[in-house]
């Protein structure tokens, strides 16, 4: 069964969801693929049909054009690189020498060419947002849990009021996925924006070269003037201060030269990519303007690359690093399965994300959580107050002076225990981090670093799964293996007696 779906002006979407058995797969040599094999058993517990619904909905139902590839293409590349670690031009390369992955791709037989370029892993990422990747990783989570919402039944186990009880525990933490830039100083930033000013400053005047002479801008004064300072290995306060107020100047009367060229030049001669840096350009220099003005280090919507303009400082107070520049995420933690509950890229406060996750792990679970782990920010007036009134027993010591009729020793082991249970989401973002590819997004846009974020989770949630389900396989073998030594044992008591 095929159906056709169009993106755009000019892109088809047909699905094709049949996949053949691995017995059906088609090799170039003699041989099978092997049933026990990871990528095999993972194309088994991933919801293609649900994925490809989500990815059909982005494509327009008219038009004309080559078809687009899969959903189960797409969406199994992505997962490919992030489990492996690759690049987007290695990820194909092992597509095309590897059976198995091209199984796990949908495909019918090997096929010894690249399935598609590696530029289309872009487009790929631009195709599935956050939020359907994050429905998709409850639909994984709800199978390994085998979590089944049942109305009007299992009333035996409600109280008088007709609501489940409390079950569960539910662990929240929030962390940062730094992107890949390099550490941002005021004055490197503006060096780096001068530079880019001066290039489009060469791009706008080339219509009026024969007809006036080029604006002076005084770059090699400017280079000179920021590598006095960049290559100084200890430089005081006031001389940074002193050499960003220069290279303010210098921006300053090239954004004039900029602002007259425009009305003698045409605007269209800039690409798209130049005339977004000068935009950009233009905020970091009123930021770097403001800041260096009032002698201050913060301002709202701080700019810290211009490539990126979306990423913003996150202040997390670690040992490490006291501040890291990407994504902050609040992530929750349910029977060894993790949800991406917020990703944002401004800093924010995540005790407000307290309420909502609670909330939700109830329309997923039917009940409310018995505990929720949390650290210190969580706990607010407002967050505790709301957990009392839900029957919710939040960790942590009480707020205000400790109560004299408490068992201090009994509730020190109390808290010690809590803090254990807490250990499970600092290991989760660990593995994200050191395993996979959370503790550097190589992504450059916004919405395709968020779907790298998204699938990182899927991919840990598959390998938990996969982990569970080779353990029952070894354990059903085990099994088999007690049963037949019995049933032998038995056999040789009979022949002996």
């Amino acid at each position: 069964m095929q159906k056709a779906l169009h993106l755009g002006r000019g892109i088809i979407y047909r699905s094709k969801l049949n996949q053949p058995d691995f017995e059906d797969f088609i090799l170039p040599f003699s041989g099978k693929l092997r049933s026990n094999n990871r990528w095999v058993i993972l194309s088994k517990i991933i919801p293609w049909d649900e994925i490809d619904k989500k990815y059909s909905k982005g494509f327009a139902k008219s038009g004309m054009g080559a078809p687009a590839k899969s959903s189960r293409i797409a969406f199994g590349a992505l997962l490919i690189k992030e489990r492996l670690g690759l690049t987007d031009e290695e990820t194909v390369e092992q597509i095309i020498e590897n059976p198995y992955l091209q199984y796990f791709l949908g495909y019918e037989c090997y096929i010894d060419e690249a399935p598609f370029e590696a530029s289309m892993m872009v487009h790929f990422r631009k195709r599935f947002d956050i939020k359907g990747i994050s429905e998709i990783n409850e639909k994984i989570i709800n199978a390994g849990n085998k979590v089944q919402k049942k109305k009007g039944k299992d009333d035996d186990n409600n109280d008088k009021t007709g609501t489940p009880p409390n079950k569960g525990k539910l662990i929240l933490d929030a962390t940062c996925s730094p992107a890949d830039i390099r550490y941002p100083t005021d004055l490197s930033l503006l060096n780096e924006g001068r530079e880019k000013i001066e290039h489009i400053i060469d791009v706008l005047y080339e219509p009026l070269k024969d007809k006036e002479k080029k604006v002076r801008t005084y770059r090699r004064n400017a280079r000179k003037d920021y590598l006095n300072i960049a290559k100084k290995k200890n430089v005081g306060r006031k001389e940074i201060r002193k050499g960003i107020g220069k290279q303010l100047r210098y921006l300053r009367r090239d954004l004039k030269h900029i602002k007259s060229l425009i009305r003698r030049s045409y605007l269209t001669s800039l690409s798209k990519k130049e005339y977004r840096d000068l935009l950009v350009i233009h905020e970091l220099y009123r930021q770097q303007k403001y800041m260096y003005d009032n002698n201050t280090h913060k301002i709202e919507g701080r700019i810290v690359s211009i490539s990126q303009p979306h990423i913003r400082p996150i202040v997390r107070g670690k040992a490490r690093a006291k501040v890291e520049f990407g994504a902050k995420l609040s992530v929750s933690l349910v029977n060894g399965y993790s949800y991406l509950e917020d990703l944002n890229w401004e800093p924010y406060n995540e005790s407000k994300d307290l309420i909502p996750v609670v909330e939700r792990y109830k329309r997923a679970y039917g009940y409310y959580p018995k505990s929720l782990h949390v650290d210190k920010i969580y706990r607010t007036r407002n967050n505790i107050l709301y957990c009392k009134g839900k029957g919710i027993r939040i960790t942590g010591p009480p707020l205000g002076r400790p109560k004299k009729n408490v068992d201090h020793k009994k509730q020190r082991a109390v808290n010690r225990r809590d803090e254990r249970d807490r250990i499970p989401i600092e290991g989760k973002f660990g593995q994200g981090k050191r395993r996979f590819s959370l503790n550097r997004i190589m992504a450059k846009l916004s919405c395709t670093s968020e779907t790298v974020i998204a699938i990182i989770f899927v991919v840990m949630n598959l390998e938990k799964r996969l982990a569970f389900l080779l353990l029952a396989i070894l354990n059903a073998i085990k099994k088999w293996k007690d049963i037949c030594t019995e049933l032998l044992y038995i056999y040789i008591l009979k022949e002996k007696y």
